[in-house]
């Protein structure tokens, strides 16, 4: 049975986003965010600029309304994200525009960093994934504390099919989980890999059967709470012993930057025919 929070408006400073959804359940201290792109399901442009101001907007305001958990998950059916916006990548390698990529990149690590940190406080954050999570989309899922799939979601890295890697703190999120031989593995792959794979490889904490994720949400909170100091601590034990900071990441993020400037004309073709396939994707799911 799917769990019936009771809902509360955040009261969003700003109100014109159109991005993303965010709901604040009082009763389980727990923020909700729900990407949901109107054009492609991808990290553009525009979905960075909400989420970017979302993720400032609880880290200044997550102790005065007392936000214990986030959650971050899609309103897109059967999509949580398909990654970087290609589209976007392509007009910049061809117009030679690596500054332009380079902001791409730091807008895409700004969230994903804040979630890493736990918006700067003492917040639980889970990942809900109950369709899609490719290249972006994966390492935002990998980015939480928890990361919880219904059965029929698939995640991967496909970048390596258009010659370039996943510069958004894949590697640092999959060394963490795995260790550093696994995580070249899987990125050097290319496969997608279903949310069955990924738990047996420690990647998916919980799995779920589909329409179950929300209740797995709340019922994992519920058994936090029952002994949310001992889980606090084995948090910030690991954060100690693997950390992953901002440095790490921008410098990340310049490798990934270089390395697109260099792509060749046959990567641009592989990368326009993934574009359209985006395209389809989010036709379908509309």
């Amino acid at each position: 049975m799917n769990a019936q929070p009771s809902i509360a408006s955040i009261g969003f400073a700003s109100r014109h986003l159109d991005q993303i959804a965010t709901h604040l359940d009082r009763k389980y201290e727990t923020a909700w965010c729900y990407l949901q792109p109107t054009d492609r399901p991808c990290f553009s442009t525009r979905l960075l600029t909400d989420l970017i101001g979302w993720c400032r907007f609880v880290e200044q305001n997550a102790a005065p309304l007392g936000i214990r958990y986030h959650v971050i998950a899609s309103n897109t059916p059967r999509i949580f994200n398909l990654g970087g916006d290609l589209e976007l990548f392509r007009r910049y390698v061809i117009q030679g525009d690596r500054e332009g990529l380079r902001r791409y990149g730091i807008a895409c690590i700004e969230p994903l960093f804040a979630n890493i940190r736990h918006f700067n406080g003492d917040v639980t954050t889970l990942s809900l994934v109950q369709g899609e999570a490719l290249g972006g989309g994966f390492e935002t899922a990998l980015s939480s504390d928890v990361l919880i799939a219904e059965r029929q979601a698939r995640m991967g890295f496909p970048e390596v099919l258009f010659n370039l890697f996943p510069g958004m703190g894949a590697y640092s999120l999959l060394a963490r989980r795995l260790d550093p031989k696994r995580a070249e593995q899987m990125i050097l792959s290319g496969r997608i890999y279903s949310a069955e794979e990924l738990q047996a490889m420690g990647l998916v904490d919980i799995l779920v059967e589909t329409g179950e994720g929300e209740a797995a949400v709340y019922d994992y909170i519920k058994r936090e709470n029952r002994a949310r100091n001992g889980f606090r601590a084995v948090r910030k034990v690991r954060d100690y012993l693997h950390p992953i900071g901002w440095q790490e990441l921008l410098d990340i993020v310049e490798i990934w930057v270089d390395t697109a400037m260099r792509l060749e004309p046959r990567d641009l073709r592989m990368m326009e025919r993934l574009v359209t396939r985006q395209h389809q994707q989010g036709i379908a799911a509309a």
